[in-house]
């Protein structure tokens, strides 16, 4: 039963560890949150208006015509998944602890927050981690035509997630630091996924190959992870920035620094984050890294998923 009472909720961003684009060929990933968060406040108002507020811009319209803007389509898309059930309009203002700009997965953790304060509205009470999984694919696949959903487990679940497209899900709940740097660019993901498509046309064989190698690491690093033996984590991590680079998907920014976090003092291993070809490299432990000259991020694996506050 919907109420007419604030409802505030927040979901993790994330970053891919293993199984970029192998996940999408039915194989498993791991993907982890991290310790920034999106938080969505919903205030129901009785009139029939949407109003945002956000970082990325202020949005008003009619409920039941809700008009396009460029930098929300997925909290846009969120509602109107749900809009039928609605009872009113309402005010939003969501609220981000980093850049849109930078691969820390802001699209999925919106959507799912998005998500959870619609469903706790409408049902009154904290939506189902399966349920509230499916929707926000749902909000994905509208927007950006595919997607394995990797990023969305992260948020939902918190820790680290051995993920595969069945769906399936493996928490571990877990906490361990993470150097994240920024090489100044991005190619968009479906752009990536296409120039990787083709390469794997072109070599079958050799592509099945990484993807069956990404495949097994995944399953030593879930191993190494929950036994706290994180060398060996990290030697998984080194072991598939070799796969990224023979993908196809590797530069010379990012190489640069992967290289750097590999020999840094307290980093155990270190790769490519998410699909490749610009964004972001990631290392296991923290290192300063003044010797570089892109932006570095020290965070953390947090076992804190989705939530809904009081």
């Amino acid at each position: 039963m919907a109420s007419n009472a604030s409802i505030t909720t927040s979901a993790p961003g994330s970053l891919m560890l293993l199984g970029e684009h192998a996940v999408l060929r039915g194989k498993h990933s791991l993907v982890c949150a991290i310790n920034r968060r999106i938080t969505v406040h919903l205030l129901p108002t009785g009139n029939d208006s949407v109003e945002i507020r956000s970082d990325l811009g202020n949005y008003q319209s009619p409920l039941a015509d809700l008009v396009e803007h460029p930098s929300l389509k997925f909290v846009l898309q969120a509602i109107k998944q749900h809009r039928e059930q609605l009872p009113s309009g309402f005010r939003l203002m969501i609220e981000s602890e980093f850049s849109a700009d930078i691969g820390f997965g802001s699209s999925a953790a919106v959507t799912v927050a998005m998500h959870t304060a619609l469903m706790q509205w409408i049902k009154g009470k904290v939506p189902e981690h399966k349920e509230l999984f499916f929707q926000s694919l749902e909000t994905v696949h509208a927007v950006q035509g595919r997607g394995s959903g990797a990023d969305l487990s992260a948020s939902i679940f918190g820790g680290c997630v051995d993920y595969s497209m069945i769906p399936e899900f493996h928490p571990v709940e877990i906490t361990v630091p993470l150097t994240a740097v920024y090489c100044g660019y991005k190619t968009p993901t479906p752009e990536v996924i296409r120039k990787v498509d083709q390469l794997c046309a072109e070599a079958p064989e050799k592509y099945d190959r990484i993807y069956s190698e990404i495949d097994t690491s995944v399953g030593e690093a879930v191993s190494s992870l929950r036994k706290a033996d994180f060398s060996n984590f990290g030697e998984c991590l080194n072991h598939n920035q070799q796969l990224m680079d023979e993908m196809g998907v590797n530069t010379p920014e990012l190489q640069e620094i992967v290289s750097a976090l590999q020999v840094a003092p307290g980093i155990f291993g270190a790769k490519i984050s998410g699909s490749g070809l610009g964004d972001c490299a990631v290392g296991i432990g923290y290192a300063d890294l003044t010797e570089l000259d892109y932006p570095v991020h020290h965070l953390e694996i947090t076992p804190l998923g989705r939530e809904c506050h009081e």
